[in-house]
């Protein structure tokens, strides 16, 4: 009995921290393992990893990770203090496909480009705040905005760097589904459980996807099934009325693989200033998204999906909602869209270094937009169609190839026949060469063919320096463009009432040409505090900028801009990490101008100055997450100057064997526009409804649960 005592009593718990031998950055999924024991654990995203239950002894430690030099060391049990080690990478290794947006299979320490990665924890954080959409993901970015355009519909885009949101291109795992007639709900119809991570390029993004990447792009990576089975299926409430349930289940056999997922949400009419009218529409909303893959061989995949939203919005007056028309209770916005879509990919490897890959999307979308005295329907069909041919080198990786996009709007009961069909035939070809150890350079072209518009040849470069230490720079620059269409937000805004076709015979194509610099700087004060901070400047400047002029009878009428628009200023972002605990930090300076006008003023709706503070802790158990978001002072449209304002949110999260439970306040020092300046002007039976600018609906409670039964593992 002695002797069990002394063997129980010692087993120990190993903290390990795994970091780059470079540039002493935490590596994410490191593998540990103790062959004689036959026990392994694998890093968190700060690196960390806990082994449990060691004896007390001496072992040999291996630590592996791909692209890297495997480590095997000696060590000690006890250890006294937690064990840090240091990985160098290998010449040799394949690296780990990090991003997909990039095209190339390096890791995101070795592209030139700058793009921003979201994980698949940071996901979930953002999937608890709000389950029914994609929409806290970016807002919470730095340097975004999501901007509402309708308070009865909630309709909303999104801003990169105080650009419109047509200028940024939205990508489903490289797919380009959304966009025009849909730009303006698509954002609201994306839910986010199935999603593995997000990928966010700034600056003219063109030469690897076509035009309307002007202000970037946001690639959005689904999960793939693992041969661990996977179920995730989380419930919200929330105290404005809404209840949301998302299911997602995945599996894999040696051949065969899917993801299944589905999601449903119903919200009620909710007036927290009870003025009769809604700031959170009345909506019903269903969406569906299975996968099948098929794995003939271990060098080539092939996968379909569908993705199919069904979604009802019906804001405005709250009695007509809910009892119908009655005397003054008149208005309503009802908007009720379809979405349905596929995609297809074939992806193998010729040998080694080669690789080729094709796939296709068709994509549907049919909306209904019903107010008083207007009624705007219309469908409109997308497909995509692209191969491409990729080659991997010890200095030198190369991309080439070909794609074909055409888009069709079919508008129904409108005398100023505002359909539009464009076909665009794109070319390019990109490459990423390593000078030097230090030096890494990408260089792109690209030529797009537009019918009716012409030819639009779109260069791009950058430029990685990485020193020895933690120090690394980016610097690059490029040309994009965009085609005009009416799906702007100004006509968004006037429900595209008396809105005039595109004049193909006088309009230009918008381009553009921008410019980043960031500068990146990361290390370990000690083994526990971690400190990493990155400063971005840019300048994007637009010509031909797309205009929505009112003329003297009423109408409004589509002009190009006689001056450029010019969003020039910086991004500081900074991150601690102690133990548990992460505290991010952000500032975003916007300088967008709009230098067609007298005295070159700041775009509307667009605030100068935003910062952010997030503090996160997060155990085995437990995840606390208190956020604090500043937005400074914007211009309404007729010059007014609106007040700056402050937001709050709370996560509490309480982890289990079988799944999660969670608390989440929202906003909850209730900053809403109703409280600085009114959201609905008289009469009743007509309104008006003033810019938004500030948070509508308020502080949002919600409560809810996520059940695992298995697979707990990250989807890699």
């Amino acid at each position: 009995m002695l002797i069990c005592c002394a063997f129980g009593y010692a087993q120990n718990t190993l903290k390990i921290n795994i970091f780059t031998a470079e540039e002493k950055e935490p590596l994410f999924g490191a593998t540990i393992f103790i062959e004689s024991l036959n026990k392994g654990v694998t890093t968190d995203f700060d690196g960390i990893a806990l082994l449990e239950d060691v004896p007390d002894g001496q072992y040999n430690l291996q630590i592996s990770y791909l692209g890297f030099e495997t480590l095997e060391t000696n060590i000690v049990v006890p250890a006294g203090d937690d064990l840090v080690f240091y990985l160098k990478e290998s010449a040799n290794a394949l690296d780990e496909v990090v991003v997909q947006s990039s095209r190339s299979t390096r890791t995101i320490q070795r592209i030139p480009t700058r793009i921003e990665y979201i994980g698949v924890e940071e996901l979930g954080e953002k999937a608890i705040m709000n389950p029914t959409n994609i929409s806290m993901v970016l807002r919470e970015s730095t340097g975004i905005q999501m901007q509402q355009t309708s308070l009865s519909s909630a309709n909303t885009n999104i801003r990169i760097q105080g650009l419109d949101g047509r200028y940024t291109q939205l990508l489903r795992d490289g797919f380009p589904l959304y966009g025009g007639f849909s730009s303006g709900l698509s954002i609201l119809q994306i839910p986010p459980l199935d999603l593995r991570q997000f990928e966010i390029t700034k600056g003219s993004s063109s030469t690897l996807y076509g035009g309307g990447a002007i202000a970037g792009l946001v690639n959005m990576v689904s999960k793939t099934p693992n041969e661990e089975p996977e179920l995730d299926i989380m419930l919200t409430q929330t105290q404005a009325l809404g209840s949301t349930a998302n299911v997602f289940y995945s599996e894999r056999n040696e051949k065969w693989g899917w993801t299944l997922y589905g999601s449903g949400h119903l919200q009620k009419a909710f007036d927290p200033e009870d003025d009769g009218f809604s700031n959170l529409p009345r909506t019903r909303s269903l969406s569906f998204n299975p996968k099948l893959f098929y794995y003939p061989s271990e060098k080539t995949t092939v996968w379909f999906g569908v993705n199919g939203t069904y979604d009802d919005r019906k804001g405005g007056d709250i009695t007509k909602i809910e009892e119908g028309e009655n005397g003054i209770h008149q208005y309503t916005e009802e908007n009720l869209s379809k979405r349905i879509s596929t995609q297809a990919v074939f992806e193998t490897q010729l040998d080694s270094t080669q690789s080729i890959s094709v796939k296709n999307s068709v994509a549907f979308f049919d909306r209904s937009l019903e107010i008083p005295d207007l009624s705007f329907k219309g469908t409109q069909w997308n497909t995509f169609s692209e191969a491409s041919y990729q080659k991997q080198g010890l200095t030198s990786d190369w991309v080439l190839g070909a794609n074909l996009y055409t888009t069709s709007f079919d508008e129904m009961e409108n005398p100023f026949e505002r359909d539009q069909r464009d076909i665009t035939y794109g070319l390019f070809v990109n490459s990423i060469h390593d000078l030097s150890d230090r030096w890494i350079l990408e260089t792109g072209v690209r030529t797009d063919y537009a019918e009716d518009w012409g030819f639009f040849p779109l260069p791009r470069v950058s430029l990685l320096y990485k020193s020895n230490t933690s120090f690394s720079s980016r610097l690059g620059g490029g040309l994009g463009y965009k085609i005009p269409d009416i799906f702007t937000e100004e006509a968004e805004f006037i429900n595209f009432k008396d809105v005039l076709p595109i004049d193909r015979e006088t309009m230009k194509a918008e381009r553009s040409y921008g410019l980043n610099l960031d500068f990146n700087y990361q290390t370990r004060l000690s083994d526990e505090l971690g400190f990493s901070i990155n400063q971005l400047f840019y300048l994007t400047a637009i010509r031909n900028g797309l205009l929505l002029n009112s003329l003297d009878n009423r109408l409004f009428q589509f002009e190009n801009a006689t001056g450029e628009i010019l969003s020039k200023g910086s991004e500081t972002n900074i991150k601690f990490t102690f133990r548990d605990f992460r505290w991010f930090l952000n500032y975003a300076l916007i300088d967008a101008r709009l230098n067609y006008l007298s005295g070159n003023p700041q775009k509307p709706l667009t605030a100068k100055h935003n910062a952010g503070s997030i503090l996160m802790y997060e155990s085995e158990k437990w995840r606390i997450g208190y956020e604090t978001y500043y937005t400074g002072k914007q211009l309404l449209s007729n010059g007014t100057e609106t007040t700056d304002f402050v937001t709050m949110g709370l996560l509490l999260m309480r982890n289990f064997k079988w799944g999660s439970t969670f608390i989440n306040f929202e906003n909850f020092t209730d900053r809403r526009q109703s409280r600085f300046s009114p959201l609905v002007l008289p009469p009743h039976e007509n309104p008006t409804f003033p810019e938004i600018y500030a948070p509508t609906d308020g502080f949002i409670f919600s409560v809810g649960l996520i059940f695992k039964p298995f697979g707990n593992e990250d989807n890699d």
